[in-house]
């Protein structure tokens, strides 16, 4: 407790800060952010003021700034309920409540990453202490479009006259299973940030990353064209048209247009948010042309929280691998996404200080999987959508951080919010979650792309890739390679797991990169290939650089061959 000088000094600080045009307005350039670039005219350049992570800001400006971090990461926290309930064929009204609660998780979550809690008598750290924001994983909808199906084809979920009816146990299952998995990643945050980048390097989470996407890029582009849950019939509640129409197609379009434009020409808080402005654009276009319907925001309870609607929780073996797999990718994400933090916040990249704020956010993130759980929303994930708001806007301040988890929270207590996305036309949905589905397969281009591209990495991702490519394009490849049919519910359940994990592209891919690059050694043909590749390219004619180019790869392949010894013995440990 602070004693009464400090405390007197507090309060002085806070009464300057809320009673003074300096503490409320300050002398910070808004227009900067709110005016667009105009075609054909040449543009200023300005120079704003860099705010750090504790530093002193206007409070109007945390008010701006934070809400622009939240419109930055709407897009991703809403998406992912509103996919997963339909694919359990929810009611409305539990759509609305998930979309609704994981406003408010992300918001909590959120709050706890930013603060950085050091855990009393251990060098232990939960959070990052960074301005980094929570959202929902997408990768947990590639799990459940593979789980649900087998759980109405086994028996968990009901189907009557051939009909799937909602399945709120199978959800149910889908958490329980998400909790008990995300003790992994709680104890994978205790292992040295250096080790666990040799255990899972990119040549291994690159791939993985990358099929998350495709994965969903299906999803997203049959919303587009109509909805993926309608595929070949008429579609649309309040306009009804055949799936595929050109009407469809060009809302879609309206919407991906939108966001390239914002792109272009937009303001920092445009471009920061050029998702949510393209979905606006498309949600006001369908709205006059009669493709909205206002029931749903209509009959929609005004408020809500955690635990209005609760669901049975029973761990589902079958997902089991997937959930580890998944749970490892969100590690490494972690790791990229803090040390990109970091960076844009002008904060140290390497060191103690770094590795601890790497510690503390997995160990954040693997909590943020079972408190979401418990909290009856699917796995929270550090979100890095909000790092190029904070290099955009130069503002790294801690405060911000804690305003966009305020609006946050209350966009997810007041339902009507929620009811406006569950009604929004699945083809202006579609053409925003297209976007961003693509965006999370280019993550996954770009970690692949940080490799050294040897021949032995060719060989390891090619041969990865293949079962995972496989599967996404001939999704029930493995379906029949059992044909068990007895009473034998534990090696039903066994057959169901092997079928579930070898027809979900990521994990299969993740699991058989890892075995390859534990068993496939760095040769030292790789660093000749290596030095053809720049003798091509620089010629005979500067052979110092040359030498200094072998004598670097050689470092860089001494390194890599230690890095696999390493990784040996730690597995073998």
């Amino acid at each position: 407790m602070p004693d009464a000088a400090t405390f007197r000094r507090m309060v002085k600080k806070s009464w300057r800060k809320w009673t003074t045009k300096e503490g409320l307005i300050g002398d910070y350039d808004y227009s900067y952010l709110f005016v667009p670039d105009i075609p054909f005219k040449s543009k200023v350049p300005k120079t704003q003021p860099f705010f750090g992570l504790n530093s002193s800001m206007p409070i109007l400006l945390g008010i701006i700034l934070g809400f622009q971090h939240t419109l930055s990461i709407l897009a991703g926290v809403v998406t992912p309920p509103l996919i997963i309930s339909e694919t359990a064929n929810l009611s409305e009204d539990l759509q609305e409540y998930l979309v609704s609660v994981s406003l408010i998780v992300s918001g909590i979550l959120s709050c706890v990453q930013i603060t950085r809690i050091h855990i009393y008598k251990t060098p232990y750290y939960v959070g990052t202490g960074l301005l980094s924001m929570v959202g929902t994983s997408f990768a947990t909808i590639s799990i459940v479009s593979k789980a649900i199906p087998l759980m109405y084809s086994s028996g968990v979920c009901p189907v009557v006259d051939g009909k799937e009816m909602p399945c709120p146990d199978g959800y149910g299952s889908i958490l329980a299973t998400g909790v008990v998995c995300s003790l992994l990643e709680m104890l994978l945050s205790l292992i040295p940030a250096k080790t666990l980048q040799r255990i899972f390097p990119p040549i291994v989470t690159g791939p993985v990353v990358l099929l998350i996407g495709v994965s969903l890029i299906q999803t997203g582009f049959e919303d587009w064209v109509g909805g993926s849950n309608c595929v070949g019939s008429t579609c649309g509640n309040a306009h009804k048209l055949e799936w595929g129409s050109a009407e469809f197609i060009g809302l879609g379009f309206l919407v991906y247009v939108t966001i390239i434009i914002s792109e272009r020409w937009g303001s920092p808080i445009m471009k920061s948010c050029a998702v949510i402005v393209g979905l606006l654009v498309g949600c006001i276009v369908a709205a006059a042309c009669g493709y909205f319907s206002p029931d749903t925001i209509r009959e929609a309870p005004k408020a809500t929280f955690m635990w209005v609607h609760t669901f049975k929780l029973k761990v589902y073996g079958p997902v089991v691998l997937p959930f580890l797999a998944l749970y490892v990718v969100l590690m490494m994400e972690c790791i990229g996404d803090v040390t990109a933090t970091s960076d844009v916040s002008r904060m140290e990249v390497e060191g103690e200080l770094y590795e601890s704020r790497i510690q503390g956010g997995i160990l954040a993130d693997g909590l943020g999987g079972l408190i979401s759980g418990l909290m009856t929303v699917t796995p929270m994930s550090t979100f890095a959508q909000n790092n190029g708001v904070i290099s955009i806007t130069k503002c790294a301040n801690r405060m911000v951080g804690y305003w966009a988890a305020f609006f946050m929270i209350i966009m997810g207590i007041f339902t009507k919010f929620a009811a406006s996305f569950i009604s929004i036309p699945r083809a202006v949905l579609g053409g925003m979650t297209s976007f961003l589905y693509t965006s999370v397969a280019v993550s996954g281009i770009r970690i692949i792309s940080s490799t050294e591209f040897t021949r032995r990495d060719r060989f390891l991702l090619t041969a990865s890739l293949l079962p995972g490519i496989g599967s996404i394009l001939v999704s029930d490849w493995f379906d029949n390679v059992f044909t068990y049919s007895g009473d034998n519910k534990a090696l039903q359940g066994f057959f169901d797991a092997i079928i579930l994990v070898m027809e979900t592209g990521f994990a299969v891919t993740g699991i058989l990169g890892l075995i390859l690059n534990l068993l496939l050694p760095q040769v030292e043909d790789d660093i000749e290939e290596l030095n053809e590749v720049v003798l091509e390219t620089v010629g005979s004619a500067d052979e110092q650089a040359v030498q200094l180019y072998q004598i670097k790869s050689e470092q860089k392949l001494d390194n890599r061959i230690s890095a696999n010894t390493n990784v040996g013995t730690s597995s073998s440990s």
